[in-house]
């Protein structure tokens, strides 16, 4: 593996880790409906377990209400209890097909509790990227161990390898501030 594999690959990864912490953030709620809200909510579907996007439509109503429309009849009941059931504290009502999804007023208790939860979440985020530059690193000085590159590379390499870290850090630090604004905003 030579040094510019290894810079690669720790920025893919670090990039991969910015995708999980985006992914992860979606899944914290706001004062605003989110159909992503949902994705984590399983329903069952004839004896397997399947996320609610993959038996209903999942969509906007307005700013505070979610639409379910399952696909088949007889899901409705499973769906609303499913979402229901989940640790999101929703509660859904049927109106015909419609599955409507209310999303209550936040207190300001809550909202600090979540704001230390997007703050704990960016810190592991932080941290699972600095992991990724001390693993680069440490592949970098083996090859210079095993005489396979020079100091001047090494030290070069590990400049960039640092340069990655800083950009992905701050793009950790400005999503962390975007969605607790997001989650301060009444």
């Amino acid at each position: 593996m030579s040094i510019q594999d290894i810079k690669k690959n720790a920025e893919h990864k670090m990039q991969q880790s910015i995708e999980a912490f985006k992914s992860g953030l979606t899944k914290v709620r706001t004062g605003r409906a989110n159909p992503g809200l949902l994705d984590t909510v399983q329903v069952e579907y004839y004896g397997s377990m399947l996320p609610i996007s993959q038996v209903a439509n999942v969509s906007l109503l307005d700013a505070r209400t979610i639409g379910v429309a399952p696909w088949e009849k007889g899901m409705g009941a499973k769906i609303e209890k499913a979402i229901r059931d989940s640790d999101l504290g929703l509660n859904p009502a049927s109106q015909g097909d419609l599955i409507r999804v209310p999303m209550p007023p936040m207190t300001e208790e809550r909202r600090k509790e979540l704001t230390k939860v997007v703050r704990s979440e960016g810190e592991h985020a932080k941290i699972a990227i600095r992991n990724l530059r001390r693993d680069a690193n440490e592949g970098v000085k083996k090859l210079v161990k095993d005489k396979q590159a020079s100091e001047d590379e090494e030290r070069r390499a590990q400049e960039e390898i640092q340069k990655f870290t800083d950009r992905y850090i701050a793009e950790v630090d400005k999503m962390v501030s975007g969605k607790e604004q997001d989650i301060m905003a009444v």
